[in-house]
């Protein structure tokens, strides 16, 4: 295994945050270190940006993860997949609606054009996404999309968690076929066990913890209401 300065083994994934979008949505680069091959998670705009830094941590990119298909997350997923020649895996099919309304969401809140494309997999419950020599582990986990996923890699306690769960907050149950209570059952029984010494991105801000939002979350932690 590979070691760092201080004799340590190496992480076995290693992870960089692009914020994109006027919706600044956390674009997600991890890789394998092992191998430096990676992928990219939810490029939802600014593809230069993402070639930017995908160029200076010296990777190379083997598949587009999508954690769900608003316009934030996928909108540059087609093309990015087209220019650098690899397939897109995700999210659930559920989000199919959302995959083939994407240039009518773009329209409406005024992003560059977006383009139809057909994801080389769909996920599901229980699935398994490879990157390198990294395996992930798929949770769906329906409420703020019918399709959203979460990726969770066991070895690095690291979780992608698209607009699931956040820092103090869940994803808004607002848009179409989204539902709060289907939200919060998702997280109480998908993310809570993962553990609460687990990290994850969100889509959208900073970092936080499962345990920080299981004790914390006021729409979802432990005292929390039944509704926000």
């Amino acid at each position: 295994m590979p070691q760092d300065a201080d004799n340590q083994p190496a992480p076995p994934l290693k992870a960089v945050i692009v914020p994109v979008t006027p919706f600044q949505q956390n674009c997600t680069i991890f890789w394998c270190e092992a191998t430096k091959r990676g992928a990219v998670v939810d490029p939802g705009g600014e593809l230069p940006r993402i070639r930017d830094a995908v160029a200076q941590v010296g990777i190379t990119v083997e598949k587009i993860l999508l954690t769900h298909a608003h316009v934030d997350h996928a909108a540059g997923a087609g093309e990015l997949a087209e220019l650098l020649g690899v397939a897109i895996e995700g999210p659930h099919r559920d989000d199919l609606f959302l995959i083939e309304s994407l240039p009518a969401q773009a329209a409406r809140y005024a992003f560059p054009p977006a383009r139809v494309f057909e994801p080389a997999r769909w996920l599901d419950q229980g699935d398994t996404v490879t990157v390198g020599d990294l395996t992930l582990e798929v949770r769906h986990c329906p409420g703020h999309s019918p399709g959203s996923v979460v990726f969770f890699h066991p070895a690095s306690r690291l979780a992608i968690s698209g607009d699931v769960l956040f820092q103090g907050s869940v994803g808004r149950t607002d848009l179409p076929r989204g539902d709060f209570d289907t939200l919060a059952k998702s997280i109480r029984e998908q993310m809570w066990p993962l553990g609460d010494d687990v990290a994850f991105i969100p889509g959208h801000g900073p970092m936080s913890t499962i345990g920080d939002e299981r004790r914390n979350n006021p729409f979802v932690g432990e005292g929390a209401a039944a509704r926000p």
